[in-house]
């Protein structure tokens, strides 16, 4: 039987109340798929073992940048490898690392397809939107995050004693590396999360509108946290992109909520001319026994 028949089967036995999918089946499908999925990352990461000098120099460039400031203000800031396995232990988490990124489009396709058969299809439309919406806004949270390394790096090395050297471990910088844009790009997905909310009915845009006050607050707080730096001039660098992203889900929500309340208006027109035409035609059918016959006067 031909791939496509076996999802076509699949897809339907899930769809169907009746001939549900028994737990062995769905069991032998999320094998499938990790099986797929892991192939993937496991072919990007041997193909970019082949260009782990330029990921490498991609990953450091901001770090670098630091070091030659360091280097013009007299301090000495090192990027090191400690132990004798760690650099061969460094370029492994380097390549499954790129691995995982560049396979993002087929282990996000593999693990679509085996949620959703199961989705009904409202839930199905707003899966579609927060993965289209999410996707790019989580690009663009790790983008802003690589831009401003190179600012955040020269502020928390700026403590450094005089006379002391910086012997920055390379594990150490990746980690910090991975958890900033990571976190930068959970935050620019946050406002992706305010409209789906909005869609399901749980969060209206006319409440977050009302209290614009607090969402400015909230992420000029994210930018002191994401740059702490001193220059408000770098805070608000980091926090306009952000500001942007959460101005425009706020619209998203209010049209959605006006245009929600423009429904439920012409529907409650629509009942209420129903209900009126029905009043009308029950008083129009009058039983013939019960309509009073005219009074006829007496003739002698």
């Amino acid at each position: 039987m031909a791939a496509g028949d076996k999802d076509a089967k699949r897809r339907s036995r899930r769809s169907s109340p009746d001939g549900a999918m028994s737990l062995f089946e769905h069991l032998r499908e999320f094998q499938s798929r990790l099986f797929k999925s892991a192939l993937a990352i496991l072919a990007a990461a041997g193909l970019s073992w082949f260009f782990y000098d330029q990921i490498f120099n991609v990953i450091t460039a901001p770090f670098m940048d630091v070091v030659a400031q360091a280097k013009a203000n007299g301090q000495d800031v090192v990027l090191a490898v400690n132990g004798v396995t760690d650099a061969f232990t460094l370029q492994l988490q380097v390549v499954l690392i790129s691995g995982v990124i560049f396979a993002l489009p087929i282990w996000l396709y593999q693990l679509w397809r085996f949620l959703a058969p199961g989705l009904k299809g409202v839930e199905r439309r707003w899966a579609y939107g927060f993965v289209f919406s999410a996707t790019p806004l989580f690009i663009l949270g790790t983008v802003i995050a690589y831009k401003a390394m190179p600012s955040l790096l020269h502020l928390l090395l700026g403590f450094t004693p005089t006379n002391v050297a910086n012997i920055i471990n390379i594990n150490t910088y990746l980690a910090f590396t991975i958890q900033l844009m990571l976190f930068f790009g959970i935050g620019a997905i946050i406002p992706a999360i305010f409209v789906m909310l909005n869609f399901a009915g749980v969060l209206s845009g006319e409440r977050l509108l009302k209290s614009w006050r607090w969402l400015v607050i909230g992420v000029l707080t994210f930018a002191a946290v994401a740059t702490p730096s001193t220059d408000p001039v770098s805070m608000l660098v980091v926090a306009a992109p952000f500001m942007v992203i959460v101005s425009i889900a706020v619209i998203i929500m209010v049209i959605n909520d006006r245009r929600r309340a423009r429904k439920a208006a012409r529907a409650a027109t629509s009942m209420v001319s129903d209900d009126q035409a029905s009043i009308i035609e029950q008083a129009e059918i009058i039983p013939e026994d019960l309509v009073p016959s005219p009074i006829q006067d007496d003739i002698p």
